[in-house]
């Protein structure tokens, strides 16, 4: 059965941090992949899983910076990949696969957002291609492992950015209509969350479960793209260009940020769940329309099973990949 898109009183809060609900677990002997795993939020949440015990793979577009990143962990394997290049993810996909029989948890974490219009080597636009495709196809290679563990879970890093516009399946790489950065942001965050509908629906028969997630706004190289005017408009940096930590409104640290991806991928009170869209480190609330106002809980647009289930066969089309 689904799981139903309700809070289950997780204890913990928007204000939790990632060492917070990582307290009491074990990862020892577990496999873990992280996308965007060396810097901002992707960068805590390695170091806290890796601090329970987890052997950690980190693609990187920037294998420098990266490095540089993860000097203090040496233990964490680090292979070259680009979300935007298909063959690159093969490339790191084979890679992981020829080293660990069994992987326990994929964080597709990685993105951007907001660029100027941009499109991949397919003539792709670039943050679907990115945000959503490319963790499709790492996904549907990383497969066979997942599935072996019996025992799997996968986040899709969402956003509550969903609620600006969801998937337009006629015109997704903005071929006909104009670009607008927003909502092509809005476009792949909807489709991360649809992303965790239809894949938890597939995968729960072999014991692997996913959860999209909402971190927060937080101030990381995500941002780059915005000037600073937009962040002070937007209520993220004061006047003096500092962060504004408010974790009930939304604006969270690093590890606050961090904290509802590692809830949902080591929580033992989802044993069982799946498919559903979390933030504060529970199961958020399914607003009653896309129209809602309310900047928390998620918009029907989604957690839609049926969008989820077209945008699926779509993806499989634009990317020649699947879980066969």
């Amino acid at each position: 059965m689904p799981t139903p898109q309700n809070a289950i009183g997780s204890g913990f809060g928007a204000a939790s941090t990632a060492q917070d609900v990582i307290h009491g677990i074990n990862l020892r002997g577990k496999n873990v992949v992280v996308t965007g795993g060396y810097s901002g939020i992707g960068l805590e949440t390695v170091r806290v899983l890796r601090s329970a015990g987890a052997k950690i793979f980190v693609p990187a577009r920037d294998m420098a910076k990266a490095e540089q990143a993860l000097r203090d962990m040496p233990d964490v394997v680090v292979h070259g990949m680009d979300l935007l290049d298909p063959a690159s993810i093969e490339r790191f996909a084979e890679r992981v696969l020829d080293t660990t029989d069994a992987l326990h948890l994929l964080i597709n974490n990685a993105g951007v957002m907001a660029p100027p219009l941009m499109r991949d080597g397919r003539g792709y636009e670039s943050q679907f291609s990115a945000n959503h495709l490319g963790h499709f196809q790492l996904t549907c290679r990383l497969w066979p492992a997942l599935a072996r563990s019996r025992d799997a879970r996968v986040i899709a890093l969402s956003s509550y950015g969903h609620r600006r516009g969801g998937i337009d399946f006629s015109d997704i790489h903005f071929e006909r209509r104009p670009y607008d950065p927003w909502l092509a942001y809005a476009q792949s965050k909807t489709a991360n969350a649809l992303f965790a509908v239809a894949l938890d629906s597939i995968g729960r028969h072999q014991g692997v479960r996913a959860f999209s997630v909402h971190p927060g706004a937080i101030i990381t190289d995500l941002v780059r793209y915005m000037s600073r005017e937009q962040l002070e408009a937007g209520q993220i940096i004061d006047k003096n260009g500092d962060p504004i930590i408010d974790p009930e409104n939304n604006k969270k640290t690093i590890p606050q940020g961090a904290s509802t991806t590692v809830w949902c991928a080591t929580s033992p009170q989802l044993l069982g769940m799946g498919g559903v869209y979390c933030a504060d480190c529970d199961i958020a609330e399914a607003l009653p329309s896309d129209d809602s106002a309310n900047l928390h809980g998620v918009r029907p647009r989604a957690i839609d099973p049926v969008a989820a289930g077209r945008l699926w066969q779509l993806s499989e089309q634009l990317t020649g990949a699947s879980l066969d």
